[in-house]
């Protein structure tokens, strides 16, 4: 199995259609097809599961794409470096966001970045908190913007300023509340609530300092699924402030939750003691730059 193997396969992952990755490849589909069954002749397993028309993958093709991931972003990452050596002016900025921040914080900081640096070109990634950090560990991107916690141990971060939470419900709903625009903790207790999957910890200690036990229907990463169940009724979402940005809907209610004041924050982070390109480290210094306490 060489770099072209890894490259081809990894191409059909990503498009989930050998037919649709022939023709990024630019390359006819019968060849490709051949390589694949030739690939899995060679490794002694099977790939991918057959008869269906989008591409799954068998158990050994789940843990060879995780380790082609690897060792593609090694290679790419690489190269990178070589050619990016002391300038930054050029390449590509790889960059991975959970969806709350990569609509309302990452476009900014873009904009300013492409005003500076306007040849450098950019990849972005986007998913929930644990799919960042796992591109970052396979080197598929240098930078995660990412909502706490995560081991402080393994990557180094800027922290940026504290975002209020808020729930989003139903504008019509039974739940009222004493105040139109702000509730108070407490006032959910009886409540379907629908909680981001890495704040569940968190959450269910402030309900138990404020003398409750929640009721959670569902624990879920996908903040927009969260908004639009809720839209529908089926419960009450607990999402960051700027997830208003991302649905703003007149069928929808958002309200500042307090006493006590709730809060996360977002998180620049890389890998701990890994070189990263000159672009990447320019972009980290518009950060340190205006954000206090910032390593340098």
């Amino acid at each position: 199995m060489d770099i072209r193997d890894m490259k081809h396969f990894y191409a059909i992952v990503e498009e989930g259609n050998i037919s649709h990755a022939a023709k990024r490849l630019n390359i006819a589909q019968p060849p490709l097809s051949k390589q694949m069954k030739q690939l899995e002749q060679e490794l002694g397993v099977q790939l991918f599961e057959r008869g269906s028309r989008k591409i799954r993958l068998t158990e050994a093709g789940q843990l060879l794409r995780e380790r082609v991931e690897q060792i593609l972003g090694l290679v790419d990452g690489t190269v990178k470096e070589l050619l990016e050596l002391h300038s930054g002016l050029t390449g590509t900025l790889t960059i991975g966001t959970v969806t709350t921040s990569g609509a309302t914080l990452l476009p900014n900081w873009i904009n300013k970045f492409h005003t500076l640096y306007p040849n450098v070109t950019f990849q972005l990634w986007e998913g929930d908190g644990y799919r960042i950090l796992e591109l970052l560990d396979n080197r598929v991107i240098e930078i995660g913007i990412v909502r706490a916690p995560f081991d402080s141990q393994i990557y180094e971060s800027i922290t940026l300023p504290d975002e209020p939470l808020v729930i989003a419900m139903k504008k019509e709903g039974v739940f009222c509340g004493k105040d139109p625009d702000i509730v108070q903790l407490s006032e959910l207790a009886d409540q379907p609530l629908i909680i981001p999957l890495r704040w569940k910890g968190m959450f269910l200690g402030w309900c138990e300092r404020a003398g409750f036990t929640p009721k959670i229907i569902c624990v879920s990463d996908g903040i927009i699924h969260n908004i639009l169940w809720a839209k529908m009724g089926i419960g009450i979402a607990v999402v960051p402030q700027s997830s208003k940005e991302l649905v703003a809907d007149s069928g929808l209610k958002y309200k500042t939750i307090s006493e006590p004041t709730i809060a996360t924050h977002t998180e620049i982070v890389w890998v701990r003691n890994r070189n990263l390109s000159a672009s990447s480290k320019h972009f980290l210094d518009l950060f340190k730059e205006v954000i206090p306490g910032s390593p340098v």
